[in-house]
């Protein structure tokens, strides 16, 4: 960060011809305006207010960029020295690891005397998540920390729980270099841009705004959703991966027919998903039909993304490359669409994928308050109270930051603009990044980056990952730091994910977790959690056996609509 602002203070002294270091107010009022139009008028002057550079109508850029870079969205020295602490245990191939949750641990022992709060309300149809962070003023060295530890953590609750708006209250310096970062051109305008996608809306603009104080905003607030939980009757299933698709067909809770059909997410055409789908349940219908099955009473599904409550595709990943105007035309109802193609006017509910993987652990585990974690493809993250009961959350941990070290990698979903995210920790690319320091003879466009190993596609990193698996059945000795390494990762997300999440079990899935690979990198996340968290309740870590993996999910996305009698 602080290279890339002396670069953009090298821009500015060549084209500063009387190098007085500055700016009008009005011209550098006019050039925020056109890289961030998004900010209006009064964003962009509680900005300049917020950087404090004045000075009889001129602004000095070398300290505004210092500002925004340093103070808004940046790490400086004084906030490495806050927020990048070194883990108790250490990731063998990823020296570098900094988890923030430390980063958390530190900075509010630091700050828990800091007079100042700043708070923020996260609205969305169904609720709204609330936040606040001690700060420091606005003149000590350390404020850098507090904005960039802030924008972290309204990102954290964004992708947790999703967000029609953001809003501000607290100092104003803060409030409004938060607002810059979750504007266009900003730190977080991925999430900006993203969330009205996400909530179903993607005409309408995700809005920031700064209010008096905390009597401004709405209360917190969660809708936990109630799913059905018995297969009975004839019922069918799919669950919708980034590599296949699986069907099931069930009859009074009996399994008669699965399947797995790998397809293409990356094809931009949806006529081609809808028949992959379609031809892959009619299948299954098919054989199920020779051994009793009858009229479908219901159809459950799961799919990456997120799905709204009426069963729309608001903002699915499966479908990364359909341009958006035909996203919204053919893919926003393509789940009401395949059901009545195979089943005619039945009950039908679909939900997030990592939903359905709690929800199958409360029936497998026999209790509640357990966290779901696919490492597969990317992280699929999902929760069930103690109840059983969902909590009306989008719980898209992928998206989540990890690791507070600057050079932490950055990831194809988000198109570079961030690092540090889970994608390139608890799924495939948490493993097949660290390759090549285990695994010999590994093909040049498989070692991480390498372009091939930075786009959304997963072929090579399922191949690479089976290279991992044959190098730690011949050399484990060596392997096993790779294994290691994704059980320090997993075990500092989890202490994390229970800030907000109140988990007594984890059952953990994906191709990343098998065989004595697996049972090492669980081994070492509850090490982790041991040693760095000993105050923290224990997890009881949960494996799915083969019947669970192959069509756990399956039954449960089958449950989830209530037949009519």
């Amino acid at each position: 960060m602080a290279h890339e602002a002396a670069e953009v203070k090298t821009v500015f002294n060549d084209w500063d011809t009387t190098k007085s270091s500055m700016i009008s107010e009005g011209a550098m009022e006019s050039l925020l305006l056109k890289l961030s139009p998004a900010l209006g008028r009064p964003g962009v002057q509680a900005l300049l207010k917020a950087a404090g550079n004045q000075n009889s109508g001129l602004v000095s850029y070398e300290d505004f960029i210092d500002y925004v870079w340093c103070g808004a969205t940046g790490l400086c020295d004084e906030a490495k020295e806050l927020l990048i602490v070194a883990p108790a245990v250490k990731a063998p191939l990823d020296a570098g690891f900094a988890p923030v949750v430390l980063a958390k641990k530190k900075y509010r022992e630091a700050a828990k005397n800091c007079a100042d709060t700043v708070y923020w309300a996260l609205p969305r149809p169904d609720g709204c998540a609330r936040g606040e962070l001690n700060v420091f003023p606005a003149d000590d060295k350390r404020f850098a920390a507090s904005v960039t530890l802030a924008g972290i953590m309204i990102q954290e609750a964004i992708w947790r729980c999703s967000a029609s708006s953001l809003i501000l209250a607290g100092p104003d310096k803060i409030c409004a270099a938060l607002k810059a970062a979750y504007a266009v051109g900003g730190t977080y305008e991925f999430e900006a841009s993203a969330m009205p996608k996400v909530l179903g809306t993607p005409d309408k603009a995700f809005q920031v705004s700064i209010v008096g104080g905390t009597e401004n905003m709405p209360a917190s607030k969660d809708t936990p959703q109630t799913c059905g939980k018995e297969a009975n009757g004839n019922r069918l299933a799919f669950d919708l991966g980034k590599s296949d698709i699986k069907t099931v067909a069930i009859k009074d809770g009996e399994v008669l027919d699965s399947a797995e059909t790998e397809w293409d997410v990356t094809n931009p055409d949806p006529q081609y998903h809808f028949d992959a789908i379609v031809d892959a349940m009619k299948k299954t219908i098919e054989r199920a039909r020779a051994k009793g099955f009858g009229d479908i009473d219901a159809v459950g599904g799961s799919a990456t993304g997120t799905v709204s409550g009426d069963n729309d595709a608001t903002w699915c990943d499966i479908f990364p490359n359909v341009p958006p105007d035909v996203y919204k035309e053919k893919v926003v109802d393509i789940f009401k669409r395949i059901a009545k193609e195979v089943a005619g006017d039945v009950p039908l509910k679909v939900i997030n994928d990592g939903e359905v993987t709690a929800l199958a652990a409360v029936q497998k585990i026999g209790g509640g308050n357990i966290m779901g974690i696919s490492m597969g493809s990317s992280e699929g993250g999902g929760y069930a109270n103690k109840d059983g009961n969902l909590m009306g959350w989008i719980n898209e941990l992928c998206y989540v930051r990890l690791d507070m070290n600057p050079d932490a990698p950055t990831d194809p979903w988000t198109k570079g603009a961030h690092r540090g995210i889970s994608h390139m920790y608890l799924g495939q690319r948490g493993a097949t990044k660290n390759a090549h320091k285990v695994c010999d003879g590994l093909k040049e466009e498989w070692k991480y980056p390498h372009e091939n190993m930075c786009t959304i596609k997963h072929e090579d990193h399922a191949n690479v990952l089976k290279k991992i698996q044959e190098a730690m059945k011949a050399d484990p000795d060596r392997a096993s730091s790779l294994y290691v390494t994704c059980g320090v990762y997993l075990g500092y997300a989890l202490a994390q994910y229970k800030e907000y999440y109140d988990i007594d079990h984890v059952m953990i899935l994906g191709r990343v977790s098998k065989g004595d690979g697996g049972s090492l990198m669980l081994k070492t996340a509850a090490e982790v959690l041991e040693k760095e968290f000993p105050e923290l309740p224990k997890i009881t870590f949960h494996t799915a056996d083969d019947h669970f993996k192959a069509v756990g999910q399956c039954i449960a996305a089958a449950a989830l609509p209530e037949i009519k009698k």
